[in-house]
């Protein structure tokens, strides 16, 4: 029987969140969001994740879930484009983000080799 050991990984080089949970498009040196909208959030949002999971020893191939929450429909071409480099595609509009931001992104990631079954 497998065990599921839950470990703090955090970075310098993301802001401090749980869980790679509802990453945002934010600058870890000034806490503020990147300038430019959906594109740049996204970005850095995914920088961000990428950050946190190489602080894990992992990489986004270790990601087995993830959500992409979107303010406005309208971003999600341009969102999706730079997502689908990363993951395939799932992605849904909200009506509101809790700090105004465009983007969100969480993710659930897992230690160790994935076997396809």
């Amino acid at each position: 029987m497998s065990s599921l050991i839950r470990s703090v990984i955090s970075t310098a080089k993301a802001p401090v969140d749980r869980y790679i949970s509802g990453h945002l498009g934010m600058d870890p040196a000034s806490g503020q969001f990147v300038p430019g909208g959906a594109a740049e959030e996204t970005t850095q949002a995914l920088t961000n994740m990428g950050e946190i999971l190489k602080a894990a020893g992992r990489n986004f191939t270790n990601v087995v879930k993830t959500t992409v929450l979107l303010a406005g429909v309208n971003d999600f071409n341009t969102v999706n484009d730079i997502y689908k480099q990363y993951f395939q595609r799932t992605a849904y509009q909200v009506a509101a983000l809790p700090k105004g931001d465009c983007v969100e992104i969480k993710a659930i990631a897992v230690q160790g080799p994935l076997t396809i079954a």
